[in-house]
């Protein structure tokens, strides 16, 4: 949020962090990815790096980039952030405790915030930022005393700063092999279209699709043939006309499984598909169709 402006919408991040860091500091030397962490690639791009400082906003991902720092053995700079609060952390640093150890399972879809909707004050994500790049010099010089080990609260109502600690658990330094998946568990299984397939069928077929964005984000940019329904009004689906197939997208892929979780106890003989990495990866692809 600080390193960006108005005029930045709607452009790739990695490409506009780099724009604004070289600015900075004209001898650094920045190489953006285009591309989500997945499990194809995460373990070729981290092994170039000796630190990996994780400024991601979901559970999938960190769980993954935790999973990776642990095989390759890499230091692991960790923030996190809520409303006015945010978490700072450093695991996997010399054989200390990992992210699993801290929390050792991922929570379901459902038990998530949605942050379109909670979000956080732009103000926060740079103090947390800041501390992460303070653990981040500490880490590569050996000066002071990191976090590693430690759970740094902050909370940004009251200024106050508390710290937790936590100790390593054997099972968690011992991971050889990335998990097959790391989505969201949910209560039953959901069906998925990848963005690019979604696309193509598209072409083709006439679908039924529901945008379970906020309607401000809907306003924004969205598929032609969506229907506007937030997540928050979803309930059992009594504004959804059609339920023999339906298909679901948000920005991400996170809410739509949350609506898809919801619905399929309420409508079990409907098929509900999940649109894969939502309009993040739609507006990849569209410009190919």
């Amino acid at each position: 949020q600080v390193l960006y402006s108005e005029e930045d919408v709607g452009k790739p991040k990695t490409l506009v962090a780099i724009e604004k860091l070289k600015i900075q500091n004209s001898e650094s030397n920045l190489k953006g990815y285009e591309t989500f962490l997945t499990t194809q690639n995460a373990l070729q791009i981290v092994s170039e790096y000796d630190i990996v400082v994780d400024a991601s906003d979901n559970f999938p991902t960190r769980y993954l980039v935790n999973d990776v720092c642990v095989i390759l053995k890499k230091p692991f700079v960790y923030g996190a952030l809520y409303g006015f609060e945010g978490q700072v952390s450093v695991f996997n640093f010399t054989n200390g405790p990992t992210y699993r150890c801290l929390f050792p399972t991922m929570p379901k879809s459902d038990e998530v915030p949605n942050c379109n909707e909670n979000g956080v004050l732009g103000i926060i994500p740079g103090i947390i930022g800041n501390l992460q790049a303070l653990e981040t010099v500490k880490v590569i010089t050996g000066i002071g005393k990191n976090l590693s080990g430690e759970l740094l609260l902050f909370n940004g109502l009251t200024n106050a700063i508390q710290k937790i600690r936590f100790t390593a658990k054997p099972v968690n330094l011992n991971i050889t092999q990335l998990q097959s998946s790391y989505d969201f568990e949910c209560e039953l299984p959901i069906q998925q279209i990848e963005s690019e397939a979604f696309l193509q069928l598209l072409e083709k077929e006439n679908l039924e699709l529901i945008d379970v964005r906020t309607e401000k984000e809907y306003n924004r940019d969205h598929l032609e043939i969506a229907k506007n329904i937030p997540l928050s009004e979803i309930g059992n689906g009594q504004n959804i006309s059609n339920f023999g197939k339906v298909y679901f997208i948000c920005q991400s892929g996170v809410r739509s499984r949350k609506a898809i979780d919801k619905l399929q106890n309420a409508r079990p003989n409907a098929t509900l598909i999940n649109v894969s990495g939502g309009m993040n990866l739609i507006r990849k692809h569209a410009v190919k169709h």
